[in-house]
């Protein structure tokens, strides 16, 4: 039998049966790591054609109660609390379990976070040399791209005794969930959280504290667990459905156990459905095949625990589940004390493998924020790219490298795009030789090669290998702008939006040979548009990486069918009429 996990990872302790309490555990006291479950109390997932009535026959049949778990419940996923006496639980849950108005019926599981500070310091940010942040931050920032940390909540806005964090001033935060108060202001009154988030999008080049990875990421705090430390297994699972829901394209899991519960796999699938990418942290077992979960489950990237010299930490948990390894090791970030009151501030150094999920997690949104939103591409541009190790139980793929991960992307694109682009213009040349070449020639001109890289590569696209967009600043997105094609414009302000591909097809060309073709200046810009915007369709067909509403086939379909169009009007519009 494994343990539970300890350490910086939250610990979701799955194996002890109910105490012998008589009353339900209260929400507000800590709790010793012994204690597994919540006292007498029971979460029943109800299915989602369950009717009021049939609520309330359940609750006359069964002689309990039922509470919602959340206002979020009521409206969303029918999660219900059961409190009775503790010796009556095992009973209950075995005959609720074979009602069928019941999806789910387990014993209500506590999760904690279990931190091992050390000393504060201002030391440099190993860690973030470590995975190559210096370069990756001039290709990518995680710009557009919502990362939903679902712990102790994040000292990212004010209210009431809670403040901002000093070094989370300007960080983008907001969209998330209190599911242990049941309100909307999810506030770090622990201290996990904030670390966490720091890691991954902490405010950077602001001449203060320390960096984030993915700093123009923008982080939804979803707390689910308390200023003590722990929480239920519903709220974490409700956590999770709530990021998925509302805009997340990455969701951060520093949080383990050593056995699953079908809520919580129910809402793993649920998010990986809706394309969620869902990083967790291994556990900090310190032993072999000891992976907890969420972490073990296949659509968890499961991330492991290193140090600065590239070796596994003693503490992390290692097995055939682990996807990658990442820093976890004496992390210093920004995070609060005296429970987020007061101003306090520190900036700590904490172990664990929760300290390197989110390195894995602000990675991806890095990869996602450069049009790679497809999961298994995500995936496939993460692990392929780590520096190889040769223990896979340790590590997975190898440490993670997010500088090799953007760089890859970038190099893969531009190869691609700029190929296609020379071999469509090529294309266009020889049918209009072919078709015209007594009275026109091709249009090669200024204007046709702006509309080209605008189109299909972006109009500086070298400028992700320079030395630029690290110390642009708040002019960032004017070099994200540049660098990129117009079909991945949208990408820099809502990644979400991408999976609809709003630029990336034919009605921009359209639109502008509706207004600019008949002019002979600008037809030549419009054909070059219609040029790149169709080189770019085509990569996206090749490469399969953006994730859409429709199948794999729907997707190439519609993006061959837009690049068509595209060529077709880059046909007529490229046609330079020579003079008899």
């Amino acid at each position: 039998m494994k343990r539970t996990l300890f350490g910086a990872a939250v610990a979701i302790s799955a194996l002890a049966a109910a105490s012998t309490a008589s009353a339900s555990q209260p929400r507000d006291v800590p709790l010793a790591p012994s204690v597994q479950f919540v006292e007498g109390e029971i979460l029943l997932d109800l299915r989602d054609d369950v009717s009021a009535d049939d609520e309330a026959n359940i609750a006359r049949e069964y002689g309990i109660t039922l509470t919602p778990n959340s206002a979020y419940s009521e409206a969303h996923d029918k999660f219900e609390r059961v409190d009775v006496a503790p010796a009556d639980v095992p009973g209950l849950v075995a005959r609720l379990s074979k009602d069928p108005r019941v999806q789910h019926a387990e014993p209500m599981r506590i999760a904690r976070a279990l931190f091992v500070p050390d000393d504060p310091s201002y030391a440099k940010q190993w860690h973030m040399k470590q995975v190559g942040a210096e370069s990756a931050w001039n290709a990518s920032c995680g710009m557009g791209v919502t990362v939903a940390v679902v712990d102790t909540g994040v000292a990212c806005f004010d209210t009431g005794p809670f403040s901002k964090g000093t070094d989370l001033s300007g960080t983008r935060c907001g969209g998330g969930y209190n599911f242990v108060d049941d309100k909307s202001e999810a506030y770090d009154d622990q201290g996990h959280g904030t670390h966490v988030a720091g890691t991954i999008a902490q405010t950077t080049n602001n001449g203060q504290g320390v960096a984030g990875l993915a700093h123009c990421a923008r982080i939804m705090p979803v707390k689910v667990l308390n200023e003590y430390g722990w929480g239920t297994i519903a709220d974490v699972a409700e956590g999770i459905r709530f990021a998925a829901d509302n805009g997340a394209q990455v969701i951060n899991l520093s949080l383990g156990s050593p056995g699953g519960d079908d809520v919580e796999r129910d809402a793993i699938e649920y998010a990986a459905s809706k394309g969620v990418i869902i990083v967790a942290a291994a556990g900090n077992e310190g032993e072999d095949d000891s992976v907890g979960f969420p972490a073990s489950y296949p659509e968890c990237i499961a991330v492991s625990a290193t140090d600065s010299n590239d070796r596994l930490a003693p503490f992390s948990s290692r097995g055939p589940e682990v996807d990658i390894g990442a820093p976890g090791v004496k992390i210093i970030q920004q995070t609060v004390c005296d429970h987020g009151k007061n101003h306090c501030e520190v900036f700590a150094e904490l172990n664990g493998t929760s300290m390197a999920a989110p390195h894995v997690a602000g990675a991806v949104a890095m990869i996602i924020s450069l049009g790679v939103t497809e999961p298994n591409a995500v995936r496939a541009a993460l692990l392929s790219s780590a520096r190889p190790k040769d223990n896979p139980l340790h590590f997975g793929a190898g440490i993670l490298d997010a500088s090799a991960a953007v760089r890859s992307i970038l190099l893969h694109h531009l190869f691609w795009r700029l190929s296609l682009l020379v071999g469509l213009g090529v294309l266009v040349a020889l049918r209009i030789r072919k078709k015209d070449a007594a009275s026109a020639s091709f249009a090669r001109s200024p204007g046709m090669i702006f509309g080209a890289l605008l189109g299909g590569v972006g109009l500086l696209p070298m400028l992700p290998f320079l030395d630029v967009a690290g110390r642009a600043g708040s002019a960032r997105w004017v070099v994200e702008l540049l660098s990129r094609p117009f079909g991945e414009w949208d990408l820099v302000f809502s990644a979400g939006f991408h999976k609809w591909l709003p630029l990336a097809n034919a009605v921009p060309v359209i639109v502008l040979a509706g207004l600019f073709f008949s002019s002979k200046r600008l037809r030549p810009v419009v054909g070059g548009f219609a040029l790149g915007c169709c080189a770019l369709l085509l990569q996206l067909a090749i490469s399969a990486q953006v994730m859409m509403p429709f199948s794999p086939f729907g997707f190439r379909l519609f993006v061959l069918v837009n690049a068509a169009a595209c060529f077709f009007i880059a046909r007529f519009a490229l046609v330079k009429k020579t003079a008899s």
